[in-house]
């Protein structure tokens, strides 16, 4: 099932539970995929789904850090209950083995043992983790600490 209509029928189903906090995210959500294809003028294909969405969790992930160390507990839990909604939609994140495992490939398949040189296995890391949610930041950290 397409991405959008999940999207509407969990709207529709937030609306009758009356579940206020939830049809707000969920309309925010429709709203991005919307406007990414509006704004590309073709139909979103699961790329581009995923795109937008990693995009907005990216977001939420930030705005829980600024509010935290801002001092604003009410809107840094709002922030982290959107950004769990987002992620229902994402596939599953990989676990630390299958991560370690991808670097440990990607080492091995580029032969690079040099941190300048780190975006090309950083790419290798992505295409053997591809089809799960990974976060960039994270891979980066892992990645140097191995070519360290």
């Amino acid at each position: 099932m397409p991405l959008l209509d999940q999207i509407q029928k969990d709207m529709v189903a937030a609306m009758k539970a009356k579940d206020e906090a939830r049809l707000s995210a969920i309309r925010m959500l429709k709203a991005a995929l919307q406007k990414y294809q509006v704004d590309s003028m073709k139909p979103l294909d699961e790329a581009a789904e995923m795109q937008v969405l990693n995009t907005i969790a990216k977001q939420r992930r930030e705005a829980v850090e600024m509010f935290r160390s801002g001092g604003r507990q009410e809107l840094a839990d709002k922030e982290a209950a959107e950004l769990v909604l987002v992620e229902s939609y994402l596939p599953a994140a990989p676990s630390e083995e299958e991560i370690n495992a991808a670097i440990d490939a990607a080492i091995a398949e580029t032969g690079i043992t040099d941190k300048a040189k780190m975006g090309q296995v950083m790419n290798a890391a992505k295409a053997k983790l591809a089809g799960k949610r990974v976060d960039g930041k994270a891979l980066s950290e892992k990645v140097r600490a191995k070519l360290s």
